[in-house]
Order: C-alpha cells, then sequence, then structure tokens
C-alpha cells in the first residue's frame, strides 16, 4: 500500500481521485467553483519522506519512482465528479445587542437562506455573542439566537431534525475584544448549508 497525505484547501470538496493501488496512479481533479487548487502529497510508505505533489487540478501522477511527476489528465471525469455533493453555503446573521433580534441588514440574508432550503437540507446553525454580560447568560442568548433560526427554517419546511442547534456564546469571537465590549460583529449566528 503507498502513502498518500491529501492536503486539501478550506473551499476544496474534495477533489482527488484515488485510482487504486493497483494502478498505482492518483489523480488530482478539477472542483467546480473553486479557483484555488487543493493538493495531494505523496509519501514514501517506508520513510514517510515526501516525494512530491500534486498542486495543478486535472493532473496526475505514478505511485512508482522516487519522484511526483505531475502529467496532464486526458482523462475526463465529468460522470463521477456530477456525482460530488456541492460545496456548503455559508450564510452569517447579525443580531441587536442583547437580543435574538434579527439587524434590518441581515433580514434579507435569512430570507435567501429560507428561499434555498429544502426539506432535504442539512443545515448546520451555531450562535454567538459578543463579550458584553456573564459569559453563561452568553451562552443561553447565543443558543436562542440559533434556535429562531432554526424555528424560521422549520416554518419554511425544513425538518427540525435536519437542522442542529449550538450556542458557543462569547468563545468564538469573529473579532476579539476584551470582556465587556459591545462588538456587533461577534452578534452573529453562521448557518452552513449543505
Amino acid at each position: 500500500m503507498r502513502a498518500l497525505r491529501i492536503l486539501l484547501s478550506p473551499g476544496l470538496a474534495g477533489a482527488v481521485l484515488l485510482a487504486g493501488c493497483a494502478s498505482g496512479r492518483v489523480t488530482l481533479l478539477n472542483d467546480e467553483g473553486v479557483t484555488t487548487s487543493g493538493a495531494v502529497a505523496v509519501l514514501d510508505p517506508k520513510t514517510g519522506a515526501e516525494r512530491g505533489q500534486l498542486t495543478a487540478a486535472n493532473t496526475w501522477t505514478a505511485l512508482r519512482g522516487a519522484k511526483v511527476r505531475a502529467q496532464p489528465s486526458a482523462a475526463h471525469y465529468d460522470v463521477l465528479t456530477s456525482y460530488m455533493p456541492a460545496a456548503p453555503r455559508h450564510y452569517v446573521m447579525y443580531f441587536t445587542e442583547g437580543t435574538t433580534d434579527l439587524t434590518a441588514e441581515s433580514v434579507p440574508i435569512l430570507e435567501a437562506l429560507r428561499k434555498v432550503v429544502t426539506e432535504a437540507s442539512d443545515v448546520e446553525i451555531t450562535g454567538h455573542t459578543d463579550t458584553v454580560g456573564a459569559a453563561e447568560a452568553n451562552d443561553k442568548l447565543s443558543y436562542e439566537r440559533a434556535v429562531e433560526i432554526r424555528a424560521a427554517l422549520v416554518k419554511k419546511g425544513l425538518p427540525v431534525a435536519n437542522a442542529r442547534v449550538a450556542g458557543r456564546g462569547e468563545r468564538e469571537p469573529r473579532v476579539p475584544t476584551a470582556d465587556g465590549v459591545d462588538e456587533p460583529a461577534n452578534r452573529r449566528v453562521e448557518v452552513i448549508l449543505r
């Protein structure tokens, strides 16, 4: 078995095709809609030393030999890549201080989200707060914000079971601040839609 280390950029949905050990080949496919490329690092199975990387989309290399030699891929994997899931979509909405009320600027974002959610959608909803107030109160408020967004999506037909909610309180600020600082960018709910 040959050792591979897969290094993918954050936006890359996973456009790597491992053709199997029998063929001794690895291919890095194009990921539609993503302009940055990930990488595939090929490691020596005995020493763990890196033999090289594929960093350009639609290239391949043989796994045997001392070095990686990237070559353009002549094969088209359109049918294979058509089965890949769509990249997750991210939505961020902001709240009025100390409440579960969306800011006026965030209402259109919620409406856009509601238009694309279906019964089959998988949704992660995470609430956050700024550092004003007690940590316990902020945990509760962040969770309540996430629940409010879930309720809006459930009204649109999303099954409750398809929407996971979490409240992170003030632990994951978008803008790091000292305790007790009113920072609007930290009063938010982040939604990942798959």
